[in-house]
């Protein structure tokens, strides 16, 4: 039971609102771990990290992190083993904010021939923050820091909404499956989720003075809106923008939330990059919104958020990737696993399944005969 809970149960004890438990009943503590079995156990990435970025390049997984100049880290499968192959940064970001020797929540995308990593400068709990970039030739490459895109509080541009009451953290990156346009994503808590056009080079906004911002999700009316962590991918004939809501991390220290109130995954679609989008109840993300794709699950699995999709093929499932604290080994932000679960999509809905969807052999059999018949 949190302190705060003991307090309360000990003044109304004392106040005789109710009565203590006598010594000889054993003491539940109140449920915390959901024990669905809703959504499957996740595979297993095999490596602690929180907020995961993965960009598969070459037929090889690069995994960035949060930390110390953007860790990268290198495997040949989702399952590991991983290797640290370097950083992104060669020192401190050019961006003058806290926290930039150690930028977090990264995430990279390869664009035209190059590679391009996306990183938040900020202090939790602060909007004085700022997504900066750096490219490279490839995900081993030199690569070259240039510093802000987006600033907000303080810095180029901050005085312009939507600037003037966003968070510029957890980058994500988007480009229009017709005209290949690219746009940004970012967003925490202060109006929720936003979304600006970049310019072709990627490096800054397309028109720094008129942003042409969009709002695509956000929780109208509440003081804390605890949506970030956001991701957008493309599986025709929609654009799903997922998202984190709900208490994140350092349960050691602020304590656990009631069950439901931490971190679960989120999603909504659209058949227009610029949304809007919608959940499937048909509520507009930008007003509430949102349907849990992924949860906490067979009291193993707690508070998964900090996600990313990988695309498939025609041979291949998009697959889900996030992190979560396993109840069995620790919940500081430090003890964040890597997991990952396959995608079906039902009805135009993505669904996490733990296995991958192999078509039976007489299935295949069956149609070479046909085919060939």
């Amino acid at each position: 039971m949190a302190r705060m809970d003991l307090i309360v149960w000990a003044l109304l004890v004392w106040l005789g609102v109710v009565h203590a438990i006598p010594a000889d009943t054993p003491f539940k503590p109140p449920a915390i771990f959901s024990e669905t079995t809703s959504y499957p156990l996740p595979n297993q990435g095999d490596i602690a990290v929180h907020d995961p970025n993965i960009l598969p390049y070459n037929g090889e997984y690069y995994l960035f992190r949060g930390g110390v100049h953007i860790p990268i880290l290198k495997a040949a499968s989702l399952d590991g083993p991983w290797r640290r192959i370097g950083t992104v940064l060669d020192e401190a970001s050019i961006i003058q904010k806290e926290n930039r020797t150690r930028p977090w929540a990264p995430t990279t995308v390869e664009y035209n021939g190059r590679v391009y990593c996306y990183y938040t400068v900020s202090k939790h709990g602060s909007r004085n923050s700022a997504i900066g970039v750096a490219s490279a030739d490839s995900p081993e490459g030199a690569w070259t820091d240039h510093g802000a895109v987006v600033s907000t509080e303080e810095g180029p541009q901050s005085q312009i909404w939507p600037y003037t009451k966003s968070n510029a953290i957890d980058a994500a990156f988007i480009t229009d499956h017709q005209t290949g346009k690219p746009y940004l994503l970012y967003g925490s808590f202060w109006g929720g989720i936003f979304q600006v056009p970049l310019a072709e080079d990627l490096l800054s906004v397309e028109d720094p003075e008129h942003p042409h911002a969009k709002n695509l999700a956000h929780q109208p009316g509440k003081l804390i809106n605890p949506e970030e962590g956001s991701f957008m991918n493309y599986h025709e004939p929609y654009y799903y923008l997922w998202f984190s809501q709900g208490k994140c991390c350092r349960f050691p220290t602020k304590g656990f939330p009631v069950m439901g109130q931490e971190y679960s995954i989120r999603v909504g679609r659209s058949t227009n990059v610029r949304g809007p989008f919608v959940d499937k109840e048909g509520v507009e993300l930008q007003k509430g919104g949102g349907t849990i794709a992924y949860d906490s699950n067979h009291g193993q699995v707690y508070a998964p958020g900090g996600l990313g999709v990988l695309s498939g093929n025609g041979s291949s499932q998009d697959i889900l990737y996030y992190h979560y604290l396993n109840t069995s080994i620790g919940f500081k932000d430090a003890d964040a696993q890597l997991g990952y679960s396959y995608l079906d999509y039902v009805d135009g809905w993505p669904e996490p399944r733990q296995k991958l969807m192999i078509m039976p052999v007489f299935l295949v059999a069956a149609g070479y005969l046909w085919l060939y018949w």
